[in-house]
C-alpha cells in the first residue's frame, strides 16, 4: 500500500514538472515571437545541477534547422572569462603575476602618454581599468604598438590607469596575447587544453578545427527591411590569415575578447564551475581563493561591479546579486549568471533578435532570465 501511495505522489510530481515545463516553453516561445526573434538556448541550475534545458526556434532561418543541444553559438564576451580563467592559472602556477607590468609580457612599450610613470599592469587590464580604449580598433596590436602606429596616444583615456573604468575590448585581445607569450602554445589550443578539455566541453576559439554544420547562424534585424539578415562575419575562416600566424602577435585573429564557440550546455558545465569556486567534477580549474578573487568587484564606479571578467549585478532579478558577463555581437545575445552562494544559475543565448534595451541589457535576455527565475529558482 505505501509503495502504491508513494507512486501515485511520485506520478502526480512527475506530471506536474511536466507542466511547469510546458508553461515555461510557451512562455520563452511566446517571447520569440513577439520580440520577435531568431532562436533562444536556455538552461537552469538549481543545486549545481542542471533542472531544464530548453532550445527554441531556428538554427538556420534559411534551411528552417531547428536549434538543438549540440548547436554551438559564438558567445561574445563571455569569451573574456575563459581568457583570465586561463591567465589566473599562470598566476596560481606563479608563472606571472596580477601585478606584472604588460609592457613586459607583451613586449612593447604600453603606457598611457598623459601617465608615463603608471605601469599598466594585469590586474587593470582585466578589470578594465587600464586606461585603454576601443577608439582605434582592437582586431590588431599594431593599434596600441606604439612602433607601428603613430597615433597609439589615442587608445588611452585623459585619466590615469587605475582611476576610472571603461569596458574595452582592446584589453582582452592583448590578454590573450600575453597568454600565447608565457605559454608557447597557441591561443586557441592552451583554452583547449586547460579548460574546455578538462570539463569535456565541445567547442573553440578556431573556427578552422570545429564542425560547421553545428554552428547557429547569428542574424541582425534589419528594421527597414522588416526581416533578419544572417551575419557571415561570425564565423568567417581564418585559414589563410593561419598560414602566416606569428604567435605572440596574432592572437586577436581568435578574438580572446569574444570569440568562442560553445553550445548552451557546455557553458553550463563551465558556469557551474564557477558557481563552486574553481570546481568541477573531475577536480579544480581554480583555487577558491582565485575563484573568489575572479569574482570580487575592483570596478565600482558603474552600475554593474566589474572583478577579472566576471561582474556582479543586481540589475535583472529584483533583490537578488547574482555573478556573471553578458554577450553581444554579430546580432547575438547571450548571458551567464549564478549565485555562488546557493549554485543555482542560468544560460540564455538568443542567436538574433530585434533588440530593445531596459538598464543596460537586452530585453529579451532580461525577459528571459526572468522567467526562468520564477519559475525554478524563486
Amino acid at each position: 500500500m505505501q509503495k502504491l501511495i508513494l507512486a501515485f505522489f511520485t506520478c502526480l510530481l512527475s506530471v506536474a514538472a511536466v507542466a511547469q515545463a510546458q508553461s515555461i516553453e510557451q512562455q520563452l516561445q511566446q517571447l520569440i515571437d513577439t520580440t520577435p526573434a531568431v532562436g533562444l538556448a536556455a538552461v537552469v541550475v538549481k543545486n549545481n545541477k542542471i533542472v531544464y534545458q530548453q532550445y527554441l526556434g531556428y538554427k538556420n532561418l534559411e534551411t528552417k534547422e531547428l536549434l538543438t543541444d549540440s548547436s554551438l553559438f559564438r558567445i561574445a564576451s563571455i569569451s573574456k572569462s575563459f581568457t583570465a580563467t586561463a591567465l589566473l592559472q599562470l598566476v596560481e602556477q606563479k608563472r606571472i603575476s596580477l601585478e606584472d607590468d604588460v609592457s613586459k609580457l607583451i613586449g612593447f612599450t604600453v603606457r598611457n602618454p598623459a601617465y608615463p610613470e603608471k605601469i599598466i599592469t594585469l590586474r587593470l587590464l582585466l578589470s578594465h581599468r587600464s586606461s585603454l580604449n576601443d577608439s582605434q580598433g582592437y582586431f590588431n596590436l599594431d593599434v596600441i604598438d606604439p612602433a607601428t602606429n603613430p597615433n597609439f596616444s589615442k587608445c588611452y583615456n585623459n585619466y590615469a590607469p587605475g582611476n576610472g573604468y571603461q569596458y574595452c575590448n582592446l584589453n582582452f585581445n592583448m590578454a590573450g596575447t600575453i597568454l600565447e607569450r608565457i605559454t608557447g602554445i597557441r591561443f586557441d589550443t592552451y583554452i583547449k587544453q586547460a579548460i574546455l578539455i578538462p570539463l569535456g566541453i565541445d567547442g573553440g576559439y578556431c573556427v578552422d578545427s570545429l564542425a560547421s554544420e553545428k554552428f547557429a547562424t547569428l542574424y541582425e534585424y534589419k528594421a527597414a527591411e522588416n526581416k533578419f539578415i544572417a551575419n557571415p562575419g561570425a564565423y568567417a575562416s581564418r585559414s589563410s590569415e593561419l598560414t602566416t600566424y606569428q604567435l605572440g602577435r596574432s592572437t586577436p585573429l581568435f578574438s580572446p575578447t569574444g570569440g568562442l564557440k560553445i553550445a548552451a550546455k557546455g557553458l553550463t558545465t563551465y558556469m557551474m564551475m564557477h558557481s563552486q569556486m574553481g570546481k568541477y567534477k573531475g577536480g579544480r580549474l581554480l583555487k577558491k581563493k582565485t575563484a573568489r578573487l575572479m569574482q570580487t568587484p575592483l570596478s565600482v564606479d558603474g552600475i554593474d561591479q566589474y572583478g577579472l571578467a566576471l561582474w556582479k549585478t543586481n540589475r535583472l532579478i529584483p533583490g537578488l546579486t547574482l555573478t556573471g558577463h553578458t554577450g553581444s555581437a554579430y546580432g547575438l545575445n547571450s548571458a551567464l549568471f549564478f549565485d555562488p552562494s546557493t549554485k543555482n544559475g542560468m544560460i540564455v543565448i538568443c542567436n538574433g533578435s530585434k533588440v530593445t534595451y531596459k538598464e543596460g541589457y537586452p530585453l529579451i535576455i532580461r525577459e528571459a532570465l526572468q522567467l526562468l527565475y520564477e519559475e525554478f529558482l524563486k
